[in-house]
């Protein structure tokens, strides 16, 4: 099948976020189970490009009243077309996102440029837009392109990487992207006075789907829905959960990079060498009895550190050993900082983020520490499976679907007094080695690889297209 997928960022090109590692690894994924795939970019100021070629120069796009010219240039990487939009006047400035005024344009725009590439260049039978900045991608195909006989049976997939960010523009935004007037109402793309992408991409879209099973079911709830549970609730019917996968070439203990060593679940010695090794590096006591608790995390509300934060002198008192590596709020920065120096035998931190060194706490932690109000999906806890290195999580979204009792430690409720119980399971655990390896060997043998989530969302287009097939008939 012939996939074409729009996103605003995909890795090694441009990358803010998970959102970026999940289109530079599902569209190889898909390509090596037989499917045909493209992606379209916008081709900002740091987007790594070199051997791309012009397929289509000066394409005439528009949106609303504003009219642009645009260059379409592809690079083949790992069997995918990738289709880079390059127009200055929207992308090359300093920043992927920023607080750009004209950002409704910039995205609108995306989702024109893609359908102008569908129909002369890449002919898809489904398109799977990715986040809000893809949302009015359905909306287009069904409303400015209702006519072409070109997308005649194309069908429309959406997946919702964080419904926490939906792209939501001020209503005087509405006159700039060409649109029908009688669209700007609540049940069309009005969302409490605000123009949300993200809301059109979940009425036009013909499937939606997020990124674990857990988190297309907590959405629907006040909770976790962002003020989107009722209209998602009125379109259950085609919204579904497929877990983002993990690239084992990467991350793997066995060949990945960054190691000191190398080790696997038959033979667990490199994982004690990794252990003091990190320790040193970071500037912690050899002491490698102690459980080492490793952190690496976006320092924000979103990922529990409130929590923290309430049993910091708690956790700060037990025998164990803490590395962080993050950055975020400031306060979260500011309190792990102060934990280093009043007890730096107990924790290290480093503010920032270092590819190298998030390999290496995976390699050489005993735990990992993710205690997030919510997580779509999450991705650390899948690497530290892998790595023998034991989660602590919340049994939220994806880090409900992928850790059990076997295999790691959960708490339900979003309380410190919950968090720190966990903490100190999974303490008392480590102190019997034999049944701690056994844990350990159990979250390793754990498959999470984009082959088999590819699988799934291969499953997901053809029911779609199975769909369309059915409506002509």
């Amino acid at each position: 099948m012939k996939i074409l997928m729009v996103a605003s960022e995909a890795t090694p090109f441009a990358k803010t976020g998970g959102l970026a590692d999940v289109l530079g690894s599902l569209p190889p994924a898909l390509v090596r189970l037989g499917d045909e795939v493209g992606v379209v970019l916008p081709k900002y100021r740091i987007a790594e490009t070199s051997g791309a070629e012009p397929v289509w120069l000066a394409m005439p796009l528009w949106v609303g009243p504003h009219a642009y010219s645009a260059d379409i240039h592809r690079l083949i990487h790992r069997g995918v077309h990738y289709f880079f939009l390059d127009c200055p006047p929207l992308y090359d400035r300093p920043e992927i996102y920023g607080t750009y005024p004209d950002n409704h344009i910039r995205f609108a725009l995306l989702s024109q440029a893609a359908l102008g590439i569908a129909r002369d260049i890449f002919r898809p039978a489904v398109l799977h837009a990715h986040d809000w900045q893809a949302g009015l991608l359905a909306l287009y195909l069904r409303t400015t392109f209702a006519g072409d006989p070109t997308f005649f049976g194309l069908r429309s997939l959406l997946t919702i990487h964080n419904l926490g960010y939906q792209g939501n523009f001020p209503g005087t935004a509405f006159a700039d992207l060409g649109l029908d007037p009688g669209m700007y109402n609540p049940g069309g793309v009005e969302f409490w006075g605000y123009v949300s992408f993200l809301k059109a991409g979940i009425i036009w879209s013909d499937g939606i789907n997020t990124v674990s099973p857990t988190y297309a079911r907590e959405i629907q709830t006040p909770e976790y829905g962002f003020g989107m549970d009722g209209l998602l609730r009125d379109h259950a019917s085609k919204l579904s959960g497929i877990l983002n996968g993990v690239d084992y070439e990467e991350w793997n203990p066995e060949t990945g990079p960054h190691q000191v060593a190398h080790y696997s679940a038959s033979d667990l010695s490199g994982k004690l060498v990794s252990k003091k090794a990190l320790l040193a590096e970071v500037g912690l006591p050899a002491n490698a009895k102690r459980p080492l608790i490793g952190i690496v995390s976006r320092l924000a509300d979103q990922k529990g550190f409130d929590l923290v934060e309430e049993i910091a002198d708690w956790l700060a008192d037990q025998d164990l050993a803490i590395v962080v590596l993050g950055s975020g709020q400031k306060k979260y920065e500011d309190m792990f900082r102060q934990l280093a120096t009043v007890r730096p035998e107990k924790l290290a931190v480093r503010i920032g983020y270092d590819d190298a060194l998030a390999h290496r706490i995976e390699a050489g932690a005993d735990m990992f520490l993710m205690p997030s109000k919510y997580e779509p999906c999450g991705l650390s806890q899948m690497y530290s499976l892998r790595y023998g290195t034991v989660p602590i999580v919340r049994a939220t979204g994806g880090l409900e679907d992928t850790v059990d009792e076997d295999t790691g430690f959960k708490f339900i409720e979003y309380a410190p007094e919950a968090l720190r119980d966990a903490i100190d399971q999974a303490l008392q655990a480590f102190a019997n080695r034999e049944s701690w390896t056994v844990r350990m060997r159990r979250g390793m043998a754990k498959d999470f690889s984009w082959n088999t989530s590819a699988a799934e969302y291969q499953r997901l287009y053809r029911s779609l297209w199975e769909l369309q097939s059915r409506v002509q008939l």
